[in-house]
């Protein structure tokens, strides 16, 4: 079986590699590729070679915010049964609304401690793909 592959779309990079490592102590075998806006990302996401099979997106970026990329990524129709989960500092339950509306799967507030952060991003990936075997 192929390892898993993840689309990270955030334009922080301390988030990015936070995000990375913290993925990396939860199964070292997971793909993390990166995208750092939503043009970015729909570049990416037009090769119909590239199937990640998790996105997770920050929604505050520049040039496209998570929302706006999350609409272009659902009306890509290979992309209808990859999970996109929201992962953004704002607890804002408009921008909640908005993103479950849109088609997010699910919506993680950021943490600022590592454990919480590893303890969100592992109970997301065992509820959005049930074949990883996470390591903890």
């Amino acid at each position: 079986m192929a390892p898993l592959q993840i689309l990270l779309i955030d334009d922080d990079s301390d988030d990015r590699e936070i995000f990375a490592w913290v993925i990396k102590g939860i199964d070292p075998l997971l793909v993390i590729d990166s995208a750092t806006d939503g043009i970015e990302a729909l570049d990416k996401l037009k090769d119909e070679h590239y199937h990640p099979d998790l996105i997770f997106m920050d929604l505050n970026m520049p040039w496209m915010d998570g929302l706006d990329c999350l609409r272009h990524i659902r009306e890509v129709s290979r992309l209808n049964e990859c999970p996109v989960i929201v992962y953004s500092t704002s607890s804002n339950p408009q921008d909640i609304a908005r993103c479950r509306i849109a088609g997010a799967n699910d919506y993680i507030i950021k943490g600022n401690e590592v454990s919480v952060i590893k303890q969100e991003l592992s109970q997301a990936l065992k509820k959005h793909n049930p074949r990883l075997s996470t390591h903890e």
